[in-house]
């Protein structure tokens, strides 16, 4: 497994709200914070019809910057055909070469967003098994013929063929999601559980890849936190997170809190650590302070204390 700790940035708050030259102002000031990649979320129709289309925000992003990553965190797979999913990675190979990670999961927090796109909620991992084995067969470059349980296809071609691979990355709580990835993945983004948890989830991925005869795998585990933060302020970055959670899943906070680091950037730094002692080399971290336009210097300087802490736990 890779030791070099990767960072991404939820896309600020505000950040769609700003004119196109305070954007690319913004993109800079991340990729010089020192954040691997921005990354996105995506939802067709969450909760009360919000969201956002992750394809289509990491390539409008991924042309504001030469050089900084983008990634989908996450992106809902079973809501879409795996062959124009394909066609989208491929474009972005081409867009933004070597720049993308794919994120991937099923989703299932409101299953009214499933239903509205024709998808029977019981049916998203057998969906998202069948895409992926199709994707990867495609961005391969093969001729994929392919007939499943809920896709069929013949003869399938996707051209050109990513000269550089574009890492899947599979979320997910389950031990589905663990299978998932050590059939499909380069790595398991992990939310909403312990160290402890992540240390036996990627275990357990390894261990499966290994009787895939998966062994020559560069693995890129992550975990996916929301966080709360304030220079001085504790209660003030508590404060700030349970209204973003709140606003976002219309879940009570209580249902998080326990997963939801709050405090200084050392103060979450000291939270987060175990993750890195139990595997974790990629961190996304979504922020929420009282000033969203904190937002990047309040993440910026977490990164430095996550930083060293990987510096310290490798000597």
């Amino acid at each position: 497994m890779s030791t070099a700790l990767k960072f991404g940035l939820a896309t600020p708050s505000n950040f769609w709200k700003l004119d196109w030259p305070a954007r690319q102002q913004t993109v800079t000031q991340i990729a010089d914070s020192g954040f691997d990649h921005i990354f996105m979320a995506d939802h067709v129709s969450f909760r009360n019809g919000s969201g956002t289309d992750g394809f289509v925000e990491v390539a409008g992003l991924s042309q504001l910057h030469p050089s900084l990553g983008v990634m989908t965190g996450i992106y809902l797979l079973p809501l879409r055909h795996p062959l124009p999913v394909a066609r989208q990675l491929a474009s972005m190979a081409n867009l933004a070469p070597g720049r993308m990670i794919f994120g991937v999961g099923i989703g299932g927090e409101d299953p009214h967003e499933l239903e509205v796109c024709g998808v029977n909620p019981k049916r998203r991992g057998v969906r998202a098994n069948e895409s992926l084995a199709i994707i990867k067969g495609l961005l391969a470059g093969e001729s994929v013929t392919f007939e499943g349980q809920e896709f069929c296809v013949q003869d399938a071609i996707i051209r050109p063929t990513p000269q550089t691979p574009i890492p899947v990355v599979v979320g997910g709580r389950s031990d589905a999601a663990l299978t998932r990835t050590a059939k499909f993945g380069e790595g398991w983004l992990g939310v909403w559980c312990s160290a402890s948890r992540f240390s036996q989830a990627i275990v357990s991925v390894h261990e499966q890849a290994e009787a895939l005869g998966r062994n020559d795998v560069d693995w890129m585990h992550g975990y996916q936190p929301w966080v709360g933060l304030d220079h001085h302020n504790g209660d003030a970055a508590h404060a700030a997170v349970k209204a973003g959670m709140e606003a976002f899943y219309r879940i009570p906070f209580e249902k998080f809190e326990r997963y939801t680091p709050s405090g200084t950037p050392a103060q979450v730094a000291e939270q987060l650590a175990p993750y890195i002692e139990s595997g974790c080399r990629l961190f996304n971290l979504k922020v929420c302070c009282e000033h969203p336009e904190e937002e990047v210097v309040l993440g910026r300087e977490l990164v430095a204390e996550l930083r060293q802490c990987g510096v310290a736990l490798a000597s």
